[in-house]
């Protein structure tokens, strides 16, 4: 739309046009993703018509809450005895995820053939870019007629925090893990864990302390 928005800006300074049609349309995305998760159901439905490097980004996703950016570099060398750890490039390699690995996330990688020094490759066993995982991830959701959804590859984030706080970890303790800010965290648990969930995920710490 901005990309629009110019030309048709330019269209108005030489006269072609009376006015620029797109000024005042809201902006169909926001950079505020914190409250949008992929259901289990969600990711289940993709993983139906997806390529099998496909759905083992989507696993990784949904079981580290780790970005694009940093799973198309995460290599095997990251991934330690207890836990995976790297510094991410949102934070400009300031902060540091330490996702455990728990039992579900050591299948998800078991699963992954080692093909390059990176856990993820294309097709042709290399290595992703950003940009040419987007395009094969955009096309799998098309293929799995869910272009319309408004769920996006980093959305998976929220899915992985959600999963992390029924298992009973603390705000603190999830936004240390995805080496995130604790407000983004609270208002995906707010919105997306539904009551009984989180009664559920109390109950079991309570009783651990008994």
């Amino acid at each position: 739309m901005q990309v629009l928005s110019r030309v048709l800006a330019h269209a108005v300074e030489l006269g072609k046009i009376a006015g620029n049609p797109c000024e005042g349309i809201a902006h169909l995305y926001s950079n505020d993703r914190s409250e949008i998760i992929w259901t289990d159901s969600d990711i289940a439905h993709i993983k139906q018509t997806c390529s099998a490097v496909i759905a083992h980004a989507v696993d990784l996703a949904a079981h580290t809450g780790l970005r694009l950016g940093d799973l198309v570099k995460l290599s095997w060398s990251h991934v330690g005895d207890d836990a995976i750890i790297l510094t991410t490039g949102k934070s400009k390699h300031k902060r540091e995820a330490i996702i455990p690995l728990y039992g579900a996330l050591r299948e998800v990688l078991a699963r992954i053939p080692k093909r390059a020094t990176t856990i993820l490759t294309s097709t042709k066993r290399r290595p992703w870019t950003v940009d040419g995982f987007g395009s094969s991830f955009n096309k799998a959701k098309i293929d799995a007629e869910m272009s319309e959804r408004d769920l996006h590859f980093n959305d998976l984030r929220g899915t992985a925090a959600t999963k992390f706080y029924v298992a009973g970890f603390t705000m603190r303790e999830i936004a240390e893990t995805l080496a995130w800010e604790e407000e983004s965290v609270e208002k995906i648990i707010r919105r997306y864990v539904g009551r009984n969930a989180a009664i559920k995920a109390r109950i079991r710490k309570l009783e651990a302390r008994e």
